[in-house]
């Protein structure tokens, strides 16, 4: 077991340093329980309608026997060995006793820049065991160095409408046949299925060429993050999930932000990504504390204010953990990794690494009142600081504030009292120069009461009206 977890944290650090295999989601088979509106297989006493506009494929895989059936004008049935259609006999078919009119649903909904509709994986034996790889939204595309694989013995119908218009490939493998060459494919892409399987203005290259360069090479999506972001999240693109951290960034190529960590490398010509790949493994992911973190590590373009854009390594980390705890594993593994660059990093090319890290909850507290709070008293403080200090400097003109005769009356007040009298005591504010003289814990209204007893001869000039109102 522990070489099993071994290896699947190895196939996930594969995620964009090399060829992926990229494999679609949805199909349009008969036997698809989702591509009926009833979300059933049609059964002997049902009829079977397809739209006579549609245009589709439809692989069929086993033999059927309906009611009736009402068939697009533009389409085709695929039929495997031993498949068809049989009228139904009216003999009794079980699980299938109130006939229905069953509808194929809309295929054209299946964009080829949706993230959602492709699995990722290091290799076909991963596709086939559901071992997929952790990757940016970009990254989940297909890349310019990428395989895409049809599955066989399926049908499709995908929108591959591009904003630039031509889609880079490896390879591209469809109903088991692999096309490595802009030649073959484009001899295909003339059939009618393949008019029913691909609809749009997009463009396929396939170069059969894998990535040059050992310190890993940009996915190509970048210039459709826009398309991608919108096929995934609608044309709104108000579908990202409420996070439960404190201030979610965004990582270069993902379409929505996230709670975790990101780590940004600058690196030498040396740098081999994935010589480091397998360090963070070796060092940290196979560490049983970090089995619930993700992690997606590739080369993007990172903006800056300058025009040109600065390649660097991106590390999303991002793990299974909720509410307050949210993100946290990701923080360690981060301190970790930059822990390790300090020490080991000029081994690797590495130059410098920075982090970006969001964890907790992001609920309004009171600790977020109370900073709030300071943070208001201490501007208030400052801006009254300033506004005496240019007053001293005979900068500006506090209107009906008499500093100076302030100063001049509490100076008469000390001689007129004497040192046993101590004037208004400020309930709030003043304090005793010996706890012995403290009024214990009376509240602030008797003081007030105490302070309005005495007989003193002194009284209190408020500093925010005119001294010749209060005489008057």
């Amino acid at each position: 077991m522990k070489g099993l977890f071994f290896l699947l944290l190895f196939v996930q650090l594969l995620a964009a340093s090399i060829a992926l295999y990229k494999q679609w989601i949805p199909n349009t088979n008969f036997e698809n329980a989702s591509n009926w509106d009833k979300d059933r297989i049609p059964c002997a006493n049902d009829v079977v309608l397809f739209k006579s506009n549609q245009v589709i494929s439809v692989f069929v895989q086993s033999t059927h026997s309906l009611a009736d059936m009402y068939l697009p004008l533009n389409g085709e049935f695929i039929m495997a060995p031993g498949a068809g259609f049989a009228a139904f006999d009216g003999s009794w078919d079980p699980g299938c006793d109130t006939a229905s009119a069953v509808s194929f649903t809309d295929a054209e909904k299946y964009k080829w820049h949706d993230p959602a509709l492709w699995h990722a994986a290091a290799s076909l034996e991963d596709l086939d065991q559901g071992t997929y790889i952790f990757a940016v939204d970009e990254e989940r595309v297909p890349c310019q160095y990428d395989d895409v694989i049809f599955q066989p013995e399926t049908s499709f119908r995908v929108n591959i409408d591009s904003s630039e218009q031509m889609i880079h490939l490896r390879s591209i493998s469809i109903m088991g046949q692999k096309f490595t060459s802009d030649a073959a494919l484009a001899e295909y892409m003339l059939t009618s299925s393949a008019k029913l399987q691909f609809h749009g203005n997009g463009t396929f290259q396939v170069t059969n060429a894998g990535c040059p360069d050992k310190s890993g090479c940009e996915c190509g999506n970048a210039g459709k993050h826009r398309q991608i972001c919108a096929a995934l999240l609608g044309d709104s693109g108000t579908r990202c999930p409420a996070l439960a951290c404190k201030d979610p960034f965004q990582p270069v190529g993902h379409c929505c932000e996230i709670c975790g960590a990101t780590i940004s490398l600058e690196y030498t010509p040396g740098f081999d990504i994935r010589q480091y790949q397998n360090r963070i493994l070796h060092a940290f992911l196979s560490l049983p504390k970090y089995a619930g973190v993700q992690m997606a590590i590739s080369k993007v373009r990172k903006p800056q204010t300058s025009r040109n854009a600065v390649p660097v390594i991106q590390i999303v980390l991002m793990d299974d953990k909720t509410g307050s705890q949210t993100g946290t594993n990701a923080e360690q593994l981060a301190e970790d990794i930059m822990r390790d660059i300090t020490a080991h990093g000029d081994s690797f090319g590495i130059v410098t690494g920075t982090v970006q890290v969001a964890t907790g909850s992001n609920s309004n507290g009171q600790g977020g009142t109370i900073a709030g709070t300071v943070i208001g008293l201490l501007l208030g403080v400052l801006l009254l600081g300033i506004m005496l200090f240019l007053h001293w400097k005979a900068m500006i003109r506090l209107p009906s504030v008499h500093l100076a005769g302030l100063w001049n009356r509490k100076k008469d007040q000390d001689v007129v009292a004497g040192p046993s009298d101590k004037g208004f005591d400020n309930p709030i504010f003043d304090m005793p120069t010996n706890r012995a003289e403290s009024h214990g814990a009376c509240s602030g209204e008797e003081a007030l009461k105490e302070m309005a007893s005495k007989d003193s001869g002194i009284y209190f000039v408020n500093p925010l009206y005119d001294e010749t109102e209060l005489i008057a």
